[in-house]
Formats: structure tokens, C-alpha cells, sequence
């Protein structure tokens, strides 16, 4: 698979990284370990070496899954994690709040690394923008653990432009982590102009609409009641139906082009920018294949300027996230 180089450092990954987050967490009871281990090592021998999780993941879980996973391959692959919540002190499965005040940064490193089986981590992200620590000792206490070796490269996840330039001001920010996809463009206006000014990279997470752009759910799918999307409102029966028509369009595209609509949907982020990396998840092999095989898929300018034209007159329906967890982007 090809490489990319996130912005102007010099991290460089696969063109399509792999999404953990589903195999322990979010998306219905968690995977079986052994059977997402091998998926793990499967998607390295088919060229992916970038690899994406997070202490919230579980919690901890998916940590705990990456590291073994990849202990055998330490130098072949980047693991991405972040820090940045604050956990359930009696141990439950959920957050219960923002935590990015240094000290508590520090000690979800040491934790990470025990977890991910690594001497450093290779790209650290504040999860969420904490309101009360300002952005500059959180890029402080990143550039702390830089210094000390146990942190090689800062990241940021649905931060502000000015918030951005604010970081990088302290500590040079590798790559920030967006949502971004067809159905979700809101980094093009601001976001994405900064980062190209400044020499950032862009993580484009969920870029198969949480599974909505790869043709498979429609408005009569019914999920786990443990996951999370029953609680979205772009996944409410009503905006599934109303959204349909931009998997049409993918579908109409990729006919043409002898892909699935999986496979435009992932090719269209990587031809946006050379230093846009998505990071689709999955638990099941032939998605893993599905996916890997949308590096491949060309899209030329004309079939980008129809994809824009098409998309620019459907107007998606449903917010991406419940109104307490939107407030948390700075988009």
C-alpha cells in the first residue's frame, strides 16, 4: 500500500490506517479477542501500518488489544492513542467527563505504554478539547513527554482552527483527528485550509459514516441495543431514509468504476489531500480487504468535480452527535 506523510512531519503511515475503536467498544457487545488479534496482524500483512485506539476504548480494553496484537511488529507500525477524559472512578464503562490538566496527561502516557507494550507512543492526541486547561499547558505537558521520550509526535481531535494554532504554537502538532467523509464536510471551510497552512496532517475518523456510506444499513436496520448509534440523530430511521440518496450517488459511481460504494466513499478523502489519512474500523475480514482495496481506486478530477456537484445538493439530515456531545467540537 502506499505511504503518506502527515503534513510536514515526518510520520509517515499507510494510505488508509485501521479504526480499533469497534473491536472492543461503541458498536455492540465487543469483538472476540483472539479473532480481532488476527484481524489486527491481517490488516499489517496487507500493508495498513497505521493503527488507531485510545485508553477511553473499553476503557482500556482496546489499548490492551492493540499492544498485544502488535508486540511482534514494534518498528513496522504507528499507534495513534489519546488521553483527555475522565473515567468513571467506579470502574464503569463510560466517561464522566473531560480531564487534560498535565498531571493527569502524564499519567494516561504511563498507562498507555504499559498497555501498548511500547517505549513510546508514536501519536499522542488530546481526545477533546478540555475548556477548563488551556490549550498551551496541554501542549506543554505533550511537549514535557516529547522531551522525555515517551511521546514521539502531539495530535488533536475536533479542535478549532484557533485552538489548533494556539497548540502548535507551543508544541508543532502532527496531525488532527476530524470526522470527515461525503456525509460530514464541515472541516473544508476553516479547518482544513489551517491545517494545510501550517503543515498538519488530517485523520479522517469514521469515514464510512459510522457504516452508513457503504450501502449496507437503510432506514429498517435495527442495532445492538449497546450501540451507540441508536442514540445519533443522523441514525434515526427518518434521516436514514432522507440520507439514502448520497449512497445512491456512491453506488452510481462506483458502478463505474467496479468498486463498491465502501471503496469511493474511502477514495474520496485520499483524493482530496496527499496528507488526508482515513481510518476506517471494522471487525469482519472481507470489510478489512474491502477497505484496504479502496487505495487502489482512482478518482479522477472529473469524477470528483461530478461526486462535488451531486453531493452539494443533498443536504444530510440529522445532527452527528446527541447536543451535550456536539458541544464538545469545536467545528
Amino acid at each position: 500500500m502506499q505511504k503518506r506523510k502527515l503534513g510536514h512531519s515526518n510520520l509517515e503511515v499507510s494510505a488508509i490506517g485501521l479504526g480499533c475503536m469497534g473491536m472492543s467498544f461503541s458498536y455492540g457487545p465487543p469483538a472476540d479477542r483472539q479473532e480481532m488479534i488476527s484481524l489486527i496482524r491481517t490488516a499489517l500483512e496487507r500493508g495498513v501500518t497505521f493503527f488507531d485506539t485510545a485508553e477511553v476504548y473499553g476503557p482500556f480494553t482496546n489499548e490492551e488489544l492493540v499492544g498485544e496484537a502488535l508486540a511482534p511488529y514494534r518498528g513496522q507500525v504507528v499507534i495513534a492513542t489519546k488521553f483527555g477524559f475522565k473515567l468513571d472512578p467506579n470502574g464503569g464503562p463510560r466517561w464522566v467527563g473531560l480531564d487534560s490538566r498535565p498531571e493527569h496527561i502524564k499519567e494516561v502516557a504511563e498507562g498507555s505504554l504499559k498497555r501498548l507494550k511500547v517505549d513510546a507512543i508514536d501519536l499522542f492526541y488530546q481526545h477533546r478539547v478540555d475548556p477548563d486547561v488551556p490549550i498551551e499547558d496541554v501542549a506543554g505537558a505533550v511537549k514535557d513527554l516529547i522531551q522525555e521520550g515517551k511521546v514521539k509526535h502531539f495530535g488533536l481531535s475536533e479542535a478549532g482552527v484557533q485552538t489548533i494554532r494556539r497548540a502548535h504554537a507551543v508544541q508543532p502538532v502532527t496531525a488532527l483527528q476530524n470526522e470527515y467523509s461525503l456525509w460530514t464536510r464541515t472541516p473544508e471551510k476553516e479547518v482544513i485550509p489551517t491545517l494545510e497552512e501550517l503543515g498538519i496532517g488530517l485523520v479522517a475518523y469514521s469515514p464510512l459514516g459510522r457504516g452508513f456510506l457503504t450501502g449496507e444499513i437503510n432506514e429498517n436496520t435495527t442495532f445492538d441495543g449497546s450501540d451507540f448509534r441508536n442514540t445519533l440523530p443522523r441514525f434515526t430511521p427518518e434521516a436514514r431514509k432522507a440520507n439514502q440518496v448520497l449512497v445512491d450517488l456512491l453506488r452510481t459511481i462506483a458502478e463505474r468504476k467496479n468498486a463498491t460504494p465502501a471503496q469511493i466513499a474511502l477514495a474520496w478523502p485520499i483524493a482530496q489531500k496527499p496528507w488526508i489519512v482515513p481510518i476506517p474500523g471494522t471487525t469482519k475480514l472481507h470489510r478489512l480487504d474491502e477497505n484496504i482495496g479502496a487505495a487502489t481506486v482512482d478518482l479522477t478530477p472529473d469524477d470528483l468535480l461530478e461526486i462535488d456537484r451531486a453531493s452539494s445538493r443533498i443536504a444530510v439530515q440529522g445532527a452527528r452527535y446527541p447536543q451535550n456531545l456536539e458541544q464538545m467540537t469545536g467545528l
